[in-house]
């Protein structure tokens, strides 16, 4: 049956085909960037699933720049499980060592990461889940992103909030806009970045609609 993929999923084509349609709607002055997680590449990715991943929304890992800010993409299953693509966490591996590299030299105002799954949930000294990376492989992350300058980390795929601090460094956890595992809302997080600091808040969709985005976040969204 040609309706299913990697994950034994039906309906792939269906599901991806709504969604495009669904993200056409999105006023153009936004960019969409789009971070690959487990649902979009397998829990355990193969060189077939990230390219079907990067045939239908492009680069499964990049990085861009705005307005002195540097934001970097990971394709976290790499960081997970690549036992059936070691050469692509390789070649991502290097990747990143290069433009953490530059994020020192530049000096950037400040130097974010966007992952599907998170370092950690809590603690940087928490044990190994299915929602967080591996020891290992999380301390070493997190060391290499502070000395690069790295300020914070945005994730998923707990669909809860969680999150903490290890050093400099915000590990920031945000909810589903879909399926709950937790207590929280649905909703999504606004985050604003000015010259000084990155301040974020969650909010739930039935708090956007009443209210809309809190004064004080907005008096500093308007501030050039």
């Amino acid at each position: 049956d040609m309706t299913l993929t990697f994950s034994g999923m039906p309906w792939r084509k269906e599901q991806t085909k709504d969604l495009q349609q669904i993200l056409r709607k999105v006023d153009k002055e936004i960019p969409l960037v789009l971070v690959s997680g487990n649902h979009d590449v397998g829990n355990v990715p193969t060189a077939e699933t990230i390219e079907e991943f990067c045939q239908t929304w492009g680069d499964d890992y990049f990085s861009f720049w705005v307005g002195g800010v540097l934001f970097l993409v990971l394709n976290s299953q790499l960081l997970y499980d690549a036992s059936r693509c070691p050469a692509l966490k390789q070649a991502q591996d290097q990747w990143l060592d290069q433009q953490l590299r530059l994020a020192e030299q530049r000096h950037c105002q400040h130097a974010v990461i966007f992952q599907h799954i998170p370092l950690f949930l809590c603690s940087i000294e928490e044990d190994d889940d299915y929602f967080n990376l591996t020891k290992s492989i999380r301390k070493e992350m997190a060391d290499k992103l502070i000395k690069a300058g790295i300020r914070a980390v945005f994730s998923g795929h707990y669909h809860r909030n969680a999150g903490g601090t290890y050093q400099d460094l915000d590990m920031v956890v945000s909810s589903a806009i879909g399926c709950q595992l937790g207590r929280d809302a649905h909703g999504l997080r606004v985050v604003v970045v000015t010259a000084e600091k990155i301040i974020h808040r969650y909010y739930s969709l039935d708090e956007l609609s009443e209210k809309g985005i809190e004064d004080d976040l907005m008096d500093l969204l308007k501030k050039k």
